[in-house]
């Protein structure tokens, strides 16, 4: 019996928390490791209280047909990494590794060449995250460094 490797093992756990998500266009799940050990998970959605999206039955982003990766403001929902790094303090983020899964809500693919937006990219550098791992299919993914974001600002702002 072949032994999954970690990495895909917190990428398992990261494609399970995504199946929480409230949203209709895409789903995300989030963990946070720090030393092997499991911090936070989140998953994207409605703030808590909200009517979710599902709930809802409509997106505001899809209406408008507004393209992958911008106007994020009109969003109702919060990222996946979002709430992971809320659900952990600092202390326990330094130099921690963020496990990041993505797929279209429509049809269960993996969302191709996921990477978390400007903002989140913001947020995870200011957590003292380290890597970011993202699942492309079934077992490959990405290693993002999160110190490459910081050697090419733009990549941070503009998210290329």
């Amino acid at each position: 019996m072949k032994r999954v490797d970690k990495r895909n093992y917190y990428l398992n756990i990261a494609e399970a928390v995504l199946e929480r998500s409230t949203c209709l266009r895409r789903k995300y799940g989030a963990v946070i490791v720090n030393n092997d050990e499991i911090i936070s998970t989140g998953y994207n959605g409605s703030p808590r209280g909200a009517v979710n999206c599902n709930e809802k039955g409509t997106c505001i982003r899809e209406e408008l047909k507004v393209p992958r990766g911008t106007k994020y403001e009109l969003c109702a929902g919060v990222h996946a990494e979002q709430n992971a790094l809320l659900s952990a303090s600092r202390r326990e983020t330094i130099g921690a590794t963020l496990y990041l899964v993505g797929k279209d809500s429509s049809d269960g693919t993996y969302i191709s060449n996921a990477e978390p937006c400007s903002l989140c990219k913001k947020l995870i550098i200011n957590s003292g995250i380290e890597s970011i791992y993202i699942r492309d299919n079934g077992e490959e993914y990405r290693v993002i460094r999160v110190q490459e974001w910081l050697d090419n600002e733009d990549t941070i702002l503009f998210g290329y």
